[in-house]
């Protein structure tokens, strides 16, 4: 998960530099770390929808406590969660989701076209 944190900020940085890039596009990131397992696994492809709709459910990218992070986001009774599928990992509360950037709409394996997913 670090070297996914390093990647997003790198990429993070990149979009604010160039505001003129900021919004629309879809993007890639490629999955490290263990923290979505079982549904995502480290070296799959993920497509990011900057402008997509987060709702309960949804698998979305979010910035966090000076990081990036991947979760699933969950509706709670105060608010919002970022849900890591992997058990051995906790829930982070959200206020709002101001914190959600994207929306991930497709997961890919590379060189295994039929491992693909979409999630919209």
């Amino acid at each position: 998960m670090r070297k996914l944190r390093h990647q997003l900020t790198e990429s993070a940085e990149s979009s604010n530099a160039s505001s003129s890039c900021a919004g629309g596009e879809s993007f890639a990131l490629m999955v490290m770390g263990h923290s979505m397992v079982p549904e995502f696994n480290e070296g799959e492809i993920i497509i990011i929808e900057p402008e997509g709709l987060a709702r309960d459910g949804s698998f979305v990218l979010a910035w966090h406590d000076e990081e990036w992070t991947f979760r699933q986001l969950r509706r709670a009774d105060m608010g919002w969660l970022l849900h890591p599928l992997n058990p051995a990992f906790e829930d982070v509360p959200l206020i709002d989701l101001g914190a959600v950037r994207g929306v991930i709409i497709q997961k890919a394996l590379p060189g295994r076209r039929r491992a693909s997913k979409r999630y919209i």
